[in-house]
């Protein structure tokens, strides 16, 4: 007897094999990032998320992504990393494989990006990092992965020039044995020897550590006018906190993450400090995709009216990234990997989020960042490098800790 339609498609459902005609109609894009409730990464990290739920939020609004003619809700799948490197391994498997994740965002920290690219790529997911800036995941040959965040190597640029024009002659630069801060140390140690600033400590310190009197008096006693370290926000506190304990003073000290809020929070003993951004709300870039400063602002006054910090680089850093994997499905017309990979190369140097240019190499290196220099001034913060953007002049040198 000559088979039926019926029977066929009975039989495909019995042997488990999937037919045009049955196959399930996609209903949204799934994307998934993890976050770190706790640990190392966890200030950042949430500050990031807010970024992408300021984007979720404002593209669900306008219907969802278009691709293929028809628009396409976001859902978000997040999962709780902890700061934990082993488990960000785990947990990214598990979004590809058993959530069905179409697309990802990176998780915080180059430490946890480094162990989350490598299985986007393995498993050809389209990955948009906002936070992994050393140089060296980009030397890694991942074909999948892009960055939307300034590189470790690139950082530094701002603020050694502004110290050569302040006259600054010898600094020390302090940094734990991770890969960003490796990264931004040598890039600042080689811009500045560049600029003819002698760099007199280098210094790598264990992860960990918490004690850094030895290191800040060995930079003190090498005659550095300067201190520079790109470590994570709470080792920047305890050297903080230790250097006004010891009363050891520099004429500028330049933290990466002096600008973080946990830092901010420590009141009278975070001023002066110099530090990284790429973002500040009176920096208005000519913005060509998602929301421009003051709609991404207002978004997250309405989205985060409890929120004891505001909106910081971290969160315009993600919600950039966000931009860029919404701007490259719309371009590919696709999510497949290889496809968006290619939208964004196409849509390099033509892009503009809140946090600045998306510009990227071949390998997904990021290139067309501007870092700014902010300080923490008595009445409040300000832009004091690149002077075309500045906001107010460098309190140079700094008052000592017994004049403070």
């Amino acid at each position: 007897m000559k088979p039926t339609i019926g029977t066929l498609l009975a039989a495909a459902a019995v042997l488990g094999l999937a037919t045009p005609a049955v196959a399930q109609e996609r209903k949204s894009i799934k994307v998934g990032m993890t976050i770190s409730s706790t640990g190392t990464f966890a200030s950042a990290s949430q500050s990031g998320e807010r970024g992408v739920q300021i984007w979720v939020d404002d593209v669900n609004q306008r219907g969802g992504i278009t691709m293929g003619g028809k628009k396409y809700p976001v859902e978000l799948i997040k999962r709780d990393d902890r700061s934990d490197k082993q488990l960000v391994s785990r947990v990214y498997d598990s979004l590809i494989n058993e959530e069905k994740a179409d697309v990802l965002i990176a998780p915080f920290s180059s430490t946890l990006v480094g162990v989350a690219a490598p299985i986007a790529d393995s498993n050809n997911r389209y990955m948009v990092s906002w936070a992994g800036s050393s140089d060296q995941l980009f030397q890694q040959g991942y074909k999948t992965v892009v960055s939307a965040t300034v590189q470790a190597s690139q950082i530094p640029v701002t603020s050694t020039q502004l110290m050569s024009k302040l006259g600054i002659k010898k600094m020390a630069i302090a940094y734990a044995d991770d890969p960003f801060p490796a990264s931004t140390a040598a890039a600042a140690r080689d811009m500045a020897e560049k600029a003819g600033i002698q760099v007199t400590a280098f210094e790598k310190y264990a992860k960990g550590t918490k004690d850094f009197a030895i290191l800040l008096q060995k930079a003190q006693a090498s005659g550095a006018e300067a201190f520079y370290s790109p470590s994570n926000d709470g080792d920047l506190i305890s050297m903080v906190r230790q250097m006004k304990e010891r009363d050891i003073n520099f004429k500028m000290t330049y933290m990466v993450y002096g600008s973080a809020p946990p830092v901010i929070e420590m009141g009278k003993d975070s001023q002066f400090l110099y530090s990284h951004t790429q973002f500040d709300p009176s920096v208005k870039w000519k913005v060509t995709d998602g929301l421009d400063t003051d709609g991404f602002l207002a978004a997250y006054k309405r989205l985060f009216p409890n929120a004891v910090s505001g909106a910081d680089f971290q969160t315009a850093l993600a919600y950039g990234a966000a931009v860029v994997l919404e701007k490259s499905i719309a371009t590919a017309n696709s999510l497949d990997a290889a496809k968006l990979k290619q939208a964004a190369l196409d849509i390099s140097g033509k892009t503009t989020m809140v946090s600045g240019q998306f510009e990227i190499d071949k390998t997904g290196f990021q290139t067309g960042m501007k870092p700014i220099v902010l300080q923490t001034q008595p009445e409040g913060m300000k832009i004091v490098a690149p002077e075309a953007i500045a906001t107010g002049k460098p309190v140079f040198p700094v008052p000592a800790w017994s004049k403070r």
